[in-house]
């Protein structure tokens, strides 16, 4: 089967999931700096998603690129991969709304891990399909980015019940690590 319908689907619904986000981001009802700086949380929570969206979306791209075609396992891993980056406009409002309480940054946690781990079987099902010598599996060699951010986000899970300002410090930085260019999938495109 052809990969072209599964990146246009995937394509599709990014789009209408950063759609969702920015809705969120409710106009002030008054024309001052101070009824501006109440969305302040909402507005960090919504850039952090935003860039994590655009990360993944960057990536999805890539990957998919890789693919030779695309099985039914292929298609599935994807749409389950969907599925958790549909929560990120559910989790940023809470986040965002809630001021960065506990419960809501450890459940935005919750969702960036399962979206993590869903792009991990994504990657795997692509693997499976295309064989042992695909272009993706030479790419990813050791993949220390993608098996550090699970371990980063389970940390800063069980630290937003106490630290939750420091759990959010390290979803920024796993957002840091991931916005610099990951040049491994290019380099075997080229190939």
């Amino acid at each position: 089967m052809g990969k072209g319908r599964l990146e246009a689907f995937s394509d599709g619904v990014i789009a209408i999931i950063i759609t969702i986000m920015v809705l969120e981001l409710k106009v002030p009802h008054e024309a001052n700096f101070a009824a501006l700086l109440e969305l302040w949380p909402t507005f960090l929570s919504y850039i952090l998603s935003f860039v994590y969206v655009g990360i993944y979306w960057n990536n999805h791209h890539h990957l998919l690129h890789t693919a030779g075609s695309v099985s039914g396992g292929v298609m599935w891993a994807n749409l389950h991969f969907l599925f958790w980056l549909s929560l990120f406009p559910f989790t940023t409002a809470w986040m965002g709304e809630n001021h960065f309480e506990n419960l809501p940054t450890a459940l935005y946690g919750v969702v960036l891990l399962a979206a993590a781990l869903a792009y991990m079987v994504l990657q795997l099902a692509i693997v499976r399909h295309d064989g042992t010598q695909s272009k993706l599996k030479a790419a990813l060699g050791r993949d220390v980015k993608g098996k550090v951010s699970p371990v980063l986000y389970v940390t800063a899970i069980v630290l937003s019940f106490w630290q939750r300002w420091l759990a959010d410090l390290i979803y920024v930085a796993v957002a840091l690590i991931w916005l610099v260019p990951d040049r491994r999938i290019e380099s075997k495109l080229k190939d």
